[in-house]
Protein backbone atom coordinates (compact mmCIF):
# COMPACT_ATOMS: atom_id res chain seq x y z
CA UNK A 1 0.00 0.00 0.00
CA UNK A 2 1.45 3.18 -0.89
CA UNK A 3 1.24 6.16 1.20
CA UNK A 4 0.28 9.37 -0.22
CA UNK A 5 0.36 11.49 2.74
CA UNK A 6 3.64 12.17 2.52
CA UNK A 7 3.39 13.21 -1.39
CA UNK A 8 3.49 16.71 -2.91
CA UNK A 9 1.32 17.32 -6.07
CA UNK A 10 1.18 20.09 -8.69
CA UNK A 11 -2.06 20.18 -10.56
CA UNK A 12 -2.04 22.49 -13.97
CA UNK A 13 -5.26 23.01 -15.31
CA UNK A 14 -7.21 26.20 -16.39
CA UNK A 15 -10.64 24.94 -15.84
CA UNK A 16 -11.50 25.71 -11.98
CA UNK A 17 -14.18 22.57 -11.55
CA UNK A 18 -11.47 20.20 -13.13
CA UNK A 19 -9.05 21.33 -10.78
CA UNK A 20 -11.33 20.88 -8.16
CA UNK A 21 -12.69 17.81 -8.85
CA UNK A 22 -8.66 16.18 -9.32
CA UNK A 23 -8.03 18.04 -5.64
CA UNK A 24 -10.81 15.62 -4.57
CA UNK A 25 -10.10 12.09 -5.83
CA UNK A 26 -6.42 13.20 -4.54
CA UNK A 27 -7.55 13.91 -1.07
CA UNK A 28 -9.69 11.05 -1.03
CA UNK A 29 -6.23 8.86 -1.83
CA UNK A 30 -4.50 10.88 1.33
CA UNK A 31 -3.26 13.28 -0.49
CA UNK A 32 -2.34 16.51 1.91
CA UNK A 33 0.25 18.28 -0.01
CA UNK A 34 -1.38 19.74 -3.20
CA UNK A 35 -0.61 22.64 -5.17
CA UNK A 36 -2.50 24.09 -8.54
CA UNK A 37 -1.24 26.44 -11.50
CA UNK A 38 -4.08 27.77 -14.14
CA UNK A 39 -0.81 27.83 -16.72
CA UNK A 40 2.37 26.94 -17.77
CA UNK A 41 4.17 29.57 -16.32
CA UNK A 42 3.18 29.63 -12.70
CA UNK A 43 4.03 25.99 -12.94
CA UNK A 44 7.24 26.82 -13.89
CA UNK A 45 7.31 29.33 -10.81
CA UNK A 46 5.95 26.79 -8.55
CA UNK A 47 8.75 24.30 -9.94
CA UNK A 48 11.43 26.76 -9.23
CA UNK A 49 10.18 26.90 -5.42
CA UNK A 50 9.27 23.36 -4.75
CA UNK A 51 10.20 19.91 -5.40
CA UNK A 52 6.95 17.80 -6.62
CA UNK A 53 6.64 13.89 -6.61
CA UNK A 54 3.97 14.22 -9.01
CA UNK A 55 2.82 16.59 -11.66
CA UNK A 56 -0.67 15.78 -13.46
CA UNK A 57 -0.43 19.09 -16.01
CA UNK A 58 -3.54 19.19 -18.93
CA UNK A 59 -1.86 19.39 -22.38
CA UNK A 60 -4.14 22.08 -23.78
CA UNK A 61 -3.98 25.35 -21.67
CA UNK A 62 -5.56 27.68 -24.04
CA UNK A 63 -3.13 30.70 -24.47
CA UNK A 64 0.32 30.32 -23.56
CA UNK A 65 2.67 27.12 -23.04
CA UNK A 66 1.34 23.60 -23.54
CA UNK A 67 1.74 20.46 -21.46
CA UNK A 68 4.53 19.41 -24.13
CA UNK A 69 6.58 23.07 -24.04
CA UNK A 70 6.36 23.08 -19.98
CA UNK A 71 7.68 19.63 -19.44
CA UNK A 72 10.16 20.51 -21.98
CA UNK A 73 11.39 23.50 -20.13
CA UNK A 74 11.80 21.80 -16.82
CA UNK A 75 14.16 19.53 -18.39
CA UNK A 76 16.35 22.14 -19.24
CA UNK A 77 16.49 24.32 -16.96
CA UNK A 78 16.92 21.15 -14.46
CA UNK A 79 13.53 21.41 -12.14
CA UNK A 80 12.06 18.16 -12.56
CA UNK A 81 14.00 15.66 -10.15
CA UNK A 82 14.40 12.31 -12.35
CA UNK A 83 11.95 10.95 -9.28
CA UNK A 84 8.98 12.99 -10.19
CA UNK A 85 6.37 11.60 -11.83
CA UNK A 86 4.98 13.97 -14.60
CA UNK A 87 1.37 12.77 -16.47
CA UNK A 88 -0.28 14.75 -19.57
CA UNK A 89 -4.26 14.77 -19.17
CA UNK A 90 -5.88 16.14 -22.15
CA UNK A 91 -9.83 16.02 -23.20
CA UNK A 92 -8.49 15.85 -26.93
CA UNK A 93 -7.74 12.62 -28.72
CA UNK A 94 -6.32 13.83 -31.96
CA UNK A 95 -3.81 11.65 -33.45
CA UNK A 96 -1.44 15.11 -34.11
CA UNK A 97 -2.29 16.16 -29.99
CA UNK A 98 -1.69 12.41 -28.84
CA UNK A 99 1.54 12.56 -30.55
CA UNK A 100 3.23 15.75 -29.54
CA UNK A 101 2.42 14.74 -25.87
CA UNK A 102 3.64 11.21 -26.29
CA UNK A 103 6.80 12.84 -27.91
CA UNK A 104 7.94 14.31 -25.18
CA UNK A 105 8.24 11.50 -22.98
CA UNK A 106 5.97 11.76 -20.00
CA UNK A 107 5.94 9.47 -17.40
CA UNK A 108 2.33 8.57 -18.52
CA UNK A 109 -0.66 10.04 -19.93
CA UNK A 110 -4.11 10.16 -18.97
CA UNK A 111 -7.18 10.92 -21.03
CA UNK A 112 -10.59 13.05 -19.55
CA UNK A 113 -12.81 12.09 -17.91
CA UNK A 114 -10.81 9.67 -15.70
CA UNK A 115 -12.09 8.23 -12.18
CA UNK A 116 -10.39 8.15 -9.43
CA UNK A 117 -9.88 4.45 -9.23
CA UNK A 118 -8.31 4.73 -12.96
CA UNK A 119 -5.91 7.72 -11.53
CA UNK A 120 -4.83 5.87 -8.46
CA UNK A 121 -4.19 2.63 -10.36
CA UNK A 122 -1.97 4.20 -12.46
CA UNK A 123 -0.45 6.56 -9.66
CA UNK A 124 0.09 2.92 -7.45
CA UNK A 125 2.51 1.29 -10.84
CA UNK A 126 4.39 4.56 -11.31
CA UNK A 127 5.47 4.85 -7.84
CA UNK A 128 5.97 1.25 -7.11
CA UNK A 129 8.48 1.45 -10.43
CA UNK A 130 9.96 4.87 -9.18
CA UNK A 131 10.36 3.13 -6.02
CA UNK A 132 11.86 0.38 -7.18
CA UNK A 133 14.54 2.36 -9.86
CA UNK A 134 15.58 4.61 -6.73
CA UNK A 135 19.08 3.95 -7.08
CA UNK A 136 19.34 4.23 -10.74
CA UNK A 137 17.28 7.62 -10.92
CA UNK A 138 19.96 8.68 -8.37
CA UNK A 139 22.89 7.74 -9.71
CA UNK A 140 21.67 9.52 -12.91
CA UNK A 141 21.23 12.78 -11.43
CA UNK A 142 24.87 12.71 -9.65
CA UNK A 143 25.74 11.98 -13.55
CA UNK A 144 28.08 8.49 -11.86
CA UNK A 145 27.49 6.21 -15.33
CA UNK A 146 29.26 3.86 -13.65
CA UNK A 147 26.76 3.74 -10.59
CA UNK A 148 24.45 4.09 -13.31
CA UNK A 149 25.29 0.65 -14.89
CA UNK A 150 25.77 -1.11 -11.44
CA UNK A 151 22.39 -0.32 -10.29
CA UNK A 152 20.65 -1.43 -13.31
CA UNK A 153 22.15 -4.92 -12.71
CA UNK A 154 21.44 -5.19 -9.44
CA UNK A 155 17.56 -4.22 -10.12
CA UNK A 156 17.27 -6.26 -12.69
CA UNK A 157 18.60 -8.96 -10.58
CA UNK A 158 16.31 -8.49 -7.73
CA UNK A 159 13.10 -7.17 -9.85
CA UNK A 160 13.51 -8.54 -13.44
CA UNK A 161 9.75 -6.91 -14.84
CA UNK A 162 11.50 -4.04 -14.66
CA UNK A 163 14.32 -4.55 -17.42
CA UNK A 164 13.32 -3.10 -20.02
CA UNK A 165 13.25 0.07 -18.11
CA UNK A 166 17.03 -0.46 -16.52
CA UNK A 167 18.12 -1.41 -20.06
CA UNK A 168 17.04 2.38 -21.78
CA UNK A 169 19.25 3.53 -18.80
CA UNK A 170 22.30 1.14 -19.81
CA UNK A 171 22.05 2.11 -23.43
CA UNK A 172 21.72 6.25 -22.07
CA UNK A 173 24.92 5.58 -19.49
CA UNK A 174 27.60 3.56 -21.60
CA UNK A 175 26.32 6.18 -24.42
CA UNK A 176 27.88 8.98 -21.94
CA UNK A 177 30.73 6.48 -20.63
CA UNK A 178 31.63 6.78 -25.01
CA UNK A 179 31.48 3.03 -24.69
CA UNK A 180 30.13 2.43 -28.16
CA UNK A 181 30.64 -1.37 -28.77
CA UNK A 182 29.25 -2.59 -25.58
CA UNK A 183 26.14 0.23 -26.32
CA UNK A 184 25.84 -1.61 -29.74
CA UNK A 185 26.09 -4.91 -28.32
CA UNK A 186 23.37 -4.10 -26.04
CA UNK A 187 21.10 -2.60 -28.36
CA UNK A 188 20.95 -5.56 -31.20
CA UNK A 189 20.76 -7.85 -27.86
CA UNK A 190 17.35 -6.31 -27.21
CA UNK A 191 16.00 -5.94 -30.88
CA UNK A 192 16.56 -9.76 -30.84
CA UNK A 193 15.12 -10.59 -27.89
CA UNK A 194 11.95 -7.96 -28.72
CA UNK A 195 12.29 -5.23 -31.39
CA UNK A 196 11.95 -2.32 -29.21
CA UNK A 197 10.76 1.15 -30.79
CA UNK A 198 13.42 3.07 -28.99
CA UNK A 199 16.06 0.42 -29.23
CA UNK A 200 15.50 0.65 -32.84
CA UNK A 201 15.88 4.15 -33.07
CA UNK A 202 19.10 4.18 -31.00
CA UNK A 203 21.17 1.58 -32.73
CA UNK A 204 19.94 3.47 -36.21
CA UNK A 205 20.73 6.66 -34.59
CA UNK A 206 24.36 4.77 -33.74
CA UNK A 207 25.24 3.72 -36.70
CA UNK A 208 24.22 6.41 -39.11
CA UNK A 209 26.59 8.90 -36.80
CA UNK A 210 29.00 6.87 -37.22
CA UNK A 211 28.88 6.61 -41.18
CA UNK A 212 27.21 3.24 -41.31
CA UNK A 213 24.44 4.29 -43.44
CA UNK A 214 23.78 1.74 -45.52
CA UNK A 215 23.24 -0.51 -42.02
CA UNK A 216 20.83 2.76 -40.69
CA UNK A 217 19.20 2.72 -43.42
CA UNK A 218 17.92 -0.37 -43.52
CA UNK A 219 17.31 -1.18 -39.82
CA UNK A 220 15.08 2.28 -40.21
CA UNK A 221 12.76 0.72 -43.03
CA UNK A 222 12.74 -2.07 -40.88
CA UNK A 223 11.46 -0.15 -37.88
CA UNK A 224 9.23 1.25 -39.78
CA UNK A 225 7.59 -1.59 -41.18
CA UNK A 226 6.76 -3.10 -37.41
CA UNK A 227 6.38 0.23 -35.99
CA UNK A 228 4.51 2.73 -39.00
CA UNK A 229 3.59 5.67 -35.89
CA UNK A 230 7.02 6.23 -34.57
CA UNK A 231 8.03 9.58 -36.48
CA UNK A 232 11.48 9.69 -35.19
CA UNK A 233 12.31 6.72 -37.54
CA UNK A 234 11.02 8.98 -40.27
CA UNK A 235 13.57 12.01 -39.14
CA UNK A 236 16.50 9.03 -38.81
CA UNK A 237 15.40 7.91 -42.39
CA UNK A 238 15.63 11.75 -43.70
CA UNK A 239 18.84 12.37 -41.62
CA UNK A 240 20.47 9.00 -43.37
CA UNK A 241 19.29 10.24 -47.11
CA UNK A 242 20.53 13.52 -46.64
CA UNK A 243 23.72 12.25 -45.82
CA UNK A 244 24.26 10.18 -48.93
CA UNK A 245 22.95 13.55 -50.41
CA UNK A 246 19.53 12.42 -51.26
CA UNK A 247 17.60 15.63 -50.40
CA UNK A 248 14.73 14.79 -51.99
CA UNK A 249 14.15 11.20 -50.57
CA UNK A 250 15.11 13.09 -47.17
CA UNK A 251 11.84 15.66 -47.84
CA UNK A 252 9.60 12.57 -48.59
CA UNK A 253 10.53 11.05 -45.41
CA UNK A 254 10.41 14.25 -43.27
CA UNK A 255 7.05 14.81 -44.75
CA UNK A 256 6.00 11.76 -43.31
CA UNK A 257 6.97 12.45 -39.82
CA UNK A 258 5.14 15.20 -40.26
CA UNK A 259 2.13 14.03 -41.07
CA UNK A 260 2.16 11.48 -38.05
CA UNK A 261 3.38 14.53 -35.56
CA UNK A 262 2.95 17.64 -36.78
CA UNK A 263 3.13 19.51 -33.82
CA UNK A 264 7.73 19.13 -33.55
CA UNK A 265 9.16 22.63 -33.19
CA UNK A 266 12.16 21.02 -34.81
CA UNK A 267 11.12 18.49 -36.95
CA UNK A 268 9.10 21.52 -38.92
CA UNK A 269 12.49 23.80 -39.23
CA UNK A 270 14.08 20.54 -40.15
CA UNK A 271 11.68 20.34 -43.09
CA UNK A 272 11.76 23.63 -43.51
CA UNK A 273 15.63 23.86 -44.22
CA UNK A 274 15.34 20.44 -46.74
CA UNK A 275 12.68 22.33 -48.25
CA UNK A 276 14.20 25.62 -49.18
CA UNK A 277 17.67 23.28 -50.30
CA UNK A 278 15.53 21.56 -53.07
CA UNK A 279 14.02 24.96 -53.96
CA UNK A 280 10.55 23.67 -52.96
CA UNK A 281 9.82 27.24 -51.14
CA UNK A 282 5.98 26.84 -50.74
CA UNK A 283 7.11 23.67 -48.63
CA UNK A 284 9.16 25.76 -47.17
CA UNK A 285 7.20 28.58 -46.23
CA UNK A 286 4.52 25.90 -44.83
CA UNK A 287 6.56 24.94 -42.71
CA UNK A 288 8.85 27.80 -41.27
CA UNK A 289 5.20 29.51 -40.84
CA UNK A 290 3.97 26.38 -38.29
CA UNK A 291 7.65 26.52 -36.87
CA UNK A 292 7.00 30.61 -36.13
CA UNK A 293 3.63 29.58 -34.23
CA UNK A 294 5.04 27.02 -32.49
CA UNK A 295 7.55 28.65 -31.36
CA UNK A 296 5.86 31.37 -29.51
CA UNK A 297 5.65 29.89 -26.03
CA UNK A 298 8.64 27.72 -27.09
CA UNK A 299 12.00 27.53 -24.78
CA UNK A 300 13.22 26.66 -28.66
CA UNK A 301 12.23 29.66 -30.21
CA UNK A 302 14.51 29.89 -33.19
CA UNK A 303 14.72 33.90 -34.41
CA UNK A 304 15.91 32.07 -37.83
CA UNK A 305 12.77 30.60 -38.57
CA UNK A 306 11.18 33.87 -39.23
CA UNK A 307 13.89 34.90 -41.56
CA UNK A 308 13.95 31.73 -43.05
CA UNK A 309 9.30 32.24 -43.47
CA UNK A 310 10.41 35.90 -44.83
CA UNK A 311 13.14 34.38 -47.08
CA UNK A 312 10.80 31.57 -48.54
CA UNK A 313 7.59 33.78 -48.94
CA UNK A 314 10.50 36.13 -51.18
CA UNK A 315 11.53 33.23 -53.47
CA UNK A 316 8.60 31.56 -54.01
CA UNK A 317 7.76 35.34 -56.06
CA UNK A 318 10.35 34.28 -58.13
CA UNK A 319 11.15 36.60 -60.82
CA UNK A 320 7.72 38.23 -60.32
CA UNK A 321 6.92 40.88 -57.85
CA UNK A 322 5.64 40.17 -54.30
CA UNK A 323 1.89 39.94 -53.61
CA UNK A 324 0.86 42.46 -51.50
CA UNK A 325 -0.09 39.42 -49.30
CA UNK A 326 3.19 38.07 -49.15
CA UNK A 327 4.47 41.78 -48.39
CA UNK A 328 1.89 41.84 -45.40
CA UNK A 329 2.87 38.88 -44.07
CA UNK A 330 6.92 39.13 -44.49
CA UNK A 331 6.54 42.53 -42.60
CA UNK A 332 4.36 41.02 -39.63
CA UNK A 333 6.76 38.29 -39.35
CA UNK A 334 10.03 40.87 -39.25
CA UNK A 335 7.95 42.68 -37.04
CA UNK A 336 7.60 40.45 -34.50
CA UNK A 337 11.47 39.32 -34.70
CA UNK A 338 12.36 42.78 -34.04
CA UNK A 339 10.26 43.23 -31.08
CA UNK A 340 11.02 40.08 -29.36
CA UNK A 341 15.18 39.95 -30.67
CA UNK A 342 15.46 43.78 -30.02
CA UNK A 343 18.69 43.77 -28.20
CA UNK A 344 20.10 41.17 -31.11
CA UNK A 345 22.40 44.05 -33.41
CA UNK A 346 23.16 41.24 -35.49
CA UNK A 347 19.73 39.82 -36.13
CA UNK A 348 18.12 43.88 -36.78
CA UNK A 349 20.69 43.70 -39.37
CA UNK A 350 19.77 40.39 -40.95
CA UNK A 351 16.15 41.50 -40.64
CA UNK A 352 16.63 45.06 -42.14
CA UNK A 353 18.10 43.22 -45.08
CA UNK A 354 15.55 41.51 -45.41
CA UNK A 355 13.53 44.39 -45.36
CA UNK A 356 15.67 45.93 -48.17
CA UNK A 357 14.57 42.54 -50.41
CA UNK A 358 11.13 42.70 -49.77
CA UNK A 359 11.05 46.36 -50.91
CA UNK A 360 13.11 45.75 -53.60
CA UNK A 361 10.91 42.76 -54.83
CA UNK A 362 7.34 44.69 -54.84
CA UNK A 363 8.57 47.24 -56.84
CA UNK A 364 10.27 49.87 -54.44
CA UNK A 365 13.79 49.55 -55.74
CA UNK A 366 15.37 53.02 -54.89
CA UNK A 367 13.80 52.44 -51.22
CA UNK A 368 15.61 49.12 -50.88
CA UNK A 369 19.04 50.39 -52.02
CA UNK A 370 18.59 53.02 -49.63
CA UNK A 371 18.40 50.45 -46.86
CA UNK A 372 20.80 48.21 -47.88
CA UNK A 373 23.33 50.94 -47.76
CA UNK A 374 22.65 51.81 -44.03
CA UNK A 375 22.67 47.78 -43.58
CA UNK A 376 26.35 47.59 -44.75
CA UNK A 377 27.61 49.83 -42.93
CA UNK A 378 26.45 48.44 -39.42
CA UNK A 379 27.56 45.17 -40.78
CA UNK A 380 30.86 46.70 -40.58
CA UNK A 381 30.60 47.71 -37.13
CA UNK A 382 28.98 44.50 -35.51
CA UNK A 383 31.44 43.50 -32.23
CA UNK A 384 30.25 39.62 -33.03
CA UNK A 385 30.06 38.47 -36.07
CA UNK A 386 27.49 36.02 -37.99
CA UNK A 387 28.20 32.08 -38.54
CA UNK A 388 29.32 31.01 -41.45
CA UNK A 389 26.00 29.84 -43.10
CA UNK A 390 24.68 33.23 -42.46
CA UNK A 391 27.77 35.10 -43.40
CA UNK A 392 27.15 34.06 -47.33
CA UNK A 393 23.09 34.62 -46.70
CA UNK A 394 24.55 38.37 -46.22
CA UNK A 395 26.80 38.44 -48.53
CA UNK A 396 24.75 37.20 -51.20
CA UNK A 397 21.82 39.55 -49.74
CA UNK A 398 24.49 42.70 -50.38
CA UNK A 399 25.34 41.56 -53.84
CA UNK A 400 21.53 40.91 -55.00
CA UNK A 401 21.31 44.90 -53.86
CA UNK A 402 24.31 46.22 -55.34
CA UNK A 403 26.56 46.34 -52.81
CA UNK A 404 29.48 44.39 -54.13
CA UNK A 405 31.93 46.21 -52.13
CA UNK A 406 30.06 45.40 -49.01
CA UNK A 407 29.40 41.66 -49.85
CA UNK A 408 33.38 41.37 -50.19
CA UNK A 409 34.38 42.65 -46.90
CA UNK A 410 31.39 40.14 -45.67
CA UNK A 411 33.17 37.23 -47.16
CA UNK A 412 36.85 38.62 -46.21
CA UNK A 413 35.66 38.79 -42.55
CA UNK A 414 34.21 35.28 -42.73
CA UNK A 415 37.07 33.69 -44.70
CA UNK A 416 39.65 34.85 -42.02
CA UNK A 417 36.95 33.67 -38.79
CA UNK A 418 35.60 30.34 -40.86
CA UNK A 419 38.56 30.00 -43.46
CA UNK A 420 40.51 26.71 -42.05
CA UNK A 421 36.95 24.70 -42.65
CA UNK A 422 37.77 23.67 -46.19
CA UNK A 423 33.48 23.39 -46.53
CA UNK A 424 33.44 27.10 -45.71
CA UNK A 425 36.37 27.51 -48.10
CA UNK A 426 34.58 25.91 -50.59
CA UNK A 427 31.58 27.91 -50.12
CA UNK A 428 32.90 31.18 -50.28
CA UNK A 429 34.67 30.18 -53.81
CA UNK A 430 31.24 30.06 -55.24
CA UNK A 431 29.95 33.27 -54.15
CA UNK A 432 32.83 34.97 -55.36
CA UNK A 433 36.43 34.52 -57.57
CA UNK A 434 38.30 37.32 -55.88
CA UNK A 435 42.03 35.84 -54.97
CA UNK A 436 42.48 38.14 -52.42
CA UNK A 437 39.42 36.85 -50.40
CA UNK A 438 39.95 33.03 -51.47
CA UNK A 439 44.15 33.29 -50.67
CA UNK A 440 44.62 35.55 -47.96
CA UNK A 441 44.76 32.83 -45.19
CA UNK A 442 46.74 30.28 -47.22
CA UNK A 443 50.24 30.98 -45.21
CA UNK A 444 48.47 30.96 -41.77
CA UNK A 445 46.63 27.72 -42.49
CA UNK A 446 50.12 26.21 -43.23
CA UNK A 447 51.73 27.66 -39.77
CA UNK A 448 48.77 26.37 -38.00
CA UNK A 449 49.03 22.72 -39.92
CA UNK A 450 52.30 22.92 -39.10
CA UNK A 451 51.45 24.00 -35.46
CA UNK A 452 49.13 20.88 -35.20
CA UNK A 453 52.23 18.17 -36.04
CA UNK A 454 54.20 20.19 -33.50
CA UNK A 455 51.53 19.60 -31.12
CA UNK A 456 50.81 16.30 -31.68
CA UNK A 457 54.83 15.47 -31.04
CA UNK A 458 54.16 17.74 -27.82
CA UNK A 459 56.89 20.44 -28.97
CA UNK A 460 54.57 22.86 -26.90
CA UNK A 461 57.16 25.71 -26.84
CA UNK A 462 57.15 25.88 -31.14
CA UNK A 463 53.43 25.20 -32.20
CA UNK A 464 52.83 27.84 -29.78
CA UNK A 465 54.91 30.37 -31.98
CA UNK A 466 53.43 28.56 -35.15
CA UNK A 467 50.02 29.14 -33.41
CA UNK A 468 50.92 32.72 -33.00
CA UNK A 469 51.82 33.66 -36.76
CA UNK A 470 48.73 32.35 -37.60
CA UNK A 471 46.79 34.61 -34.82
CA UNK A 472 48.80 37.24 -36.03
CA UNK A 473 47.59 36.61 -39.37
CA UNK A 474 44.45 36.42 -39.19
CA UNK A 475 43.59 38.03 -35.70
CA UNK A 476 39.52 37.04 -35.88
CA UNK A 477 39.93 33.07 -37.00
CA UNK A 478 38.62 31.45 -34.17
CA UNK A 479 40.31 28.13 -34.18
CA UNK A 480 43.35 29.91 -33.91
CA UNK A 481 42.79 31.98 -31.21
CA UNK A 482 41.99 28.98 -29.60
CA UNK A 483 44.50 26.94 -30.73
CA UNK A 484 46.68 29.58 -29.19
CA UNK A 485 44.79 29.36 -26.29
CA UNK A 486 45.30 25.48 -25.87
CA UNK A 487 48.88 25.54 -26.39
CA UNK A 488 49.19 28.46 -23.89
CA UNK A 489 47.61 26.12 -20.90
CA UNK A 490 50.18 23.51 -21.77
CA UNK A 491 52.98 25.82 -20.66
CA UNK A 492 51.31 27.96 -17.88
CA UNK A 493 50.75 24.18 -16.46
CA UNK A 494 54.43 24.31 -16.09
CA UNK A 495 55.21 27.88 -15.63
CA UNK A 496 52.25 30.14 -14.97
CA UNK A 497 54.33 32.99 -15.97
CA UNK A 498 51.68 36.36 -15.82
CA UNK A 499 52.75 37.39 -19.83
CA UNK A 500 51.50 33.95 -21.03
CA UNK A 501 48.26 33.94 -18.45
CA UNK A 502 47.24 37.68 -20.09
CA UNK A 503 48.12 36.18 -23.87
CA UNK A 504 45.80 33.47 -22.99
CA UNK A 505 43.29 35.41 -21.80
CA UNK A 506 43.19 37.74 -24.93
CA UNK A 507 42.67 34.78 -27.09
CA UNK A 508 39.64 33.60 -25.15
CA UNK A 509 38.18 37.06 -25.56
CA UNK A 510 39.30 37.08 -29.70
CA UNK A 511 37.27 33.38 -29.89
CA UNK A 512 34.13 34.69 -27.73
CA UNK A 513 33.06 37.00 -30.59
CA UNK A 514 32.16 33.77 -32.29
CA UNK A 515 28.14 33.28 -33.04
CA UNK A 516 26.47 31.23 -30.18
CA UNK A 517 25.50 28.31 -31.78
CA UNK A 518 29.40 27.81 -33.02
CA UNK A 519 30.14 24.25 -32.60
CA UNK A 520 33.74 25.34 -31.06
CA UNK A 521 31.32 27.21 -28.30
CA UNK A 522 32.04 23.87 -26.10
CA UNK A 523 36.08 23.81 -26.46
CA UNK A 524 36.10 27.87 -25.71
CA UNK A 525 33.93 27.42 -22.37
CA UNK A 526 36.26 24.32 -21.36
CA UNK A 527 39.43 26.29 -22.00
CA UNK A 528 38.12 29.01 -20.11
CA UNK A 529 37.35 27.14 -17.43
CA UNK A 530 40.93 25.54 -17.34
CA UNK A 531 42.18 29.28 -17.29
CA UNK A 532 40.43 30.53 -14.60
CA UNK A 533 41.38 27.06 -12.50
CA UNK A 534 44.87 28.19 -12.62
Amino acid sequence: MIEYNNKRFLIVDDFTDFRSALTGMLRQMGVAHIDAAVNGEEALALCRKHSYDVILHDYNLGKGKNGQQVLEELHHDQLLSSHCIFIIISAESSQAMVMAALECEPDSYLTKPFNLASLQQRLDKLIAMKTVLHPVLDAQMRADHMAVLEACAAVIAAHPRYAPQCRRHQVTALAALGRRQDQERLLQSLISERPLPWALVALADLWRESGQLDQALALYQDGIRQFPLIPALYDGLAATELARGNHEEAQQHLQQGLRISPNSLQRQERMGQIAQRNNDHEQAARAFRQAVDLGRNSLFRNPDNHLNLASSLTAQAGDGALGQRAVAEIRQTLGELDKTWRDDPALSVRSRMMQARTLDKSGHATEARRLAEQVAADVAQLESFFDAEVALQVAGQLRDLDQAGSADAVLATCAEMYGDDPEVLADIARHTDNPDILAAGSQALEWNRQAIRLYQQKNYAEALQRFRQALASQPRNISFALNTAQSLLRLIAADPKPELLAECERCLQQADGMPSNDHRRERYRKLRERLEQL
